[in-house]
């Protein structure tokens, strides 16, 4: 479970770095994951990295820790430190840079500026891979997914559910791919 530690001690360090600092709107400007990314210059190239490490509210933060520190143990004991460790980091930065066009199209459309931020498209790739692995939790973590992705909607927070599910797929098919059958 150290890694799963050292994941939840990198995110609250980094919140509470960027919530201190006297340029926290342009550090989340500069690290959350947005239409500067398509200015393709440095430092912002990074954006699919970094937005994973960043976080909107206190509330956005506890619950994404929470969630990673529920089902990180598990599969961290399962897939050993180093494989939860690359797919945490790998499914989250392929997350991210899925999500990168939903993030364009709202900017075309009709000129949004969505800056994505929080560790809950990484966390879902984790729960894709559990799903494939625990054939009994299956449905429960779809609805879960579901349901924190559109119930918020329904009372006008603006999450991105696009990352919840680009992440939920990526580790459901990721452990399909690395698992020819489930184990559990």
């Amino acid at each position: 479970m150290r890694v799963t530690y050292a994941l939840i001690a990198l995110n609250l360090a980094v919140y509470g770095f960027v919530n201190f600092s006297a340029s926290s709107s342009s550090l989340e400007s500069m690290l959350g994951l947005n239409i500067g990314f398509f200015t393709f210059e440095w430092p912002l190239l990074l954006q699919p990295l970094t937005s994973m490490f960043m976080h909107g509210s206190p509330s956005h933060i506890a619950m994404n820790m929470v969630v990673l520190f529920q089902f990180g143990s598990v599969l961290e004991r399962y897939l050993g430190s180093l494989r939860f460790f690359l797919v945490y980091m790998i499914g989250g930065v392929l997350t991210s840079l899925l999500s990168l066009s939903y993030i364009y199209y709202a900017y075309v459309s009709d000129g949004s500026f969505v800056n994505l931020v929080g560790a809950s498209g990484a966390i879902c790739v984790l729960l894709g891979v559990l799903a494939f692995l625990d054939k009994s939790s299956r449905l429960g973590l779809v609805i879960a997914i579901l349901l924190m992705s559109f119930v918020p909607l329904a009372f006008g927070v603006n999450i991105a559910w696009y990352a919840h599910i680009i992440g939920f797929v990526l580790g459901f098919l990721y452990a399909k791919i690395a698992f020819k059958r489930a184990v559990v």
